[in-house]
């Protein structure tokens, strides 16, 4: 028998658009709620598509959130509180110390849920999403369907006037349905 045993690891849900991370994340914090755990949820500021104060998934489901710029914002939330757990969506558009922070956060006990985009437009690794997927007890990585042939869809296609993007172009450029697609391997393009 393990008289102490240790809480707190972290947990990352990964894919392209449309895959269903948001609605993934949702479900465990969802789940916390019911366990009576007490939860916290970020959201990076850029993120304003449906909701400033919400993570909103595609599909409509939301959960109260709090906004925040940069990383070391979610300090000022923790440091006199005890949370059960903490949850991150988006969390390819923080800055590099985000991997730190969730790391800290784990080893004082918290379970850390994040999602994001493992990839960006270009099909390139979406830092700092590699780092946190090699610090992450579990990895759960979602599939969309492509919208061109319906294969397992692992990247997200940017559309710029129904076209594919360049490679040169920004890589942050946040939109929906009317900026992205999902593709398979096979079916994404860019523009060189």
């Amino acid at each position: 028998m393990v008289e102490n045993r240790k809480f707190g690891w972290i947990e990352c849900i990964c894919g392209s658009m449309f895959s269903g991370k948001s609605e993934e994340l949702l479900r465990r914090i969802k789940r916390g709620v019911i366990a009576k755990q007490k939860v916290l949820l970020f959201k990076p500021t850029i993120d304003n598509r449906y909701d400033e104060n919400r993570v909103s998934t595609h599909n409509g489901n939301t959960y109260e959130s709090i906004s925040i710029e940069k990383s070391a914002d979610i300090l000022n939330y923790v440091k006199d509180k005890k949370y059960d757990i903490i949850g991150i969506d988006e969390i390819q558009f923080f800055d590099n110390e985000i991997v730190k922070i969730i790391n800290n956060l784990a080893d004082n006990g918290v379970r850390v849920i994040v999602a994001g985009l493992d990839m960006d437009f270009k099909a390139e690794p979406f830092h700092p999403m590699p780092e946190i997927m090699a610090i992450s007890e579990m990895v759960t990585k979602l599939h969309a369907v492509c919208n061109k042939c319906g294969n397992e869809a692992s990247r997200s296609q940017r559309l710029i006037d129904g076209k594919p993007a360049k490679y040169n172009d920004p890589i942050v450029v946040i939109g929906a349905s009317e900026s992205y697609e999902a593709r398979c391997r096979h079916c994404h393009e860019i523009e060189r």
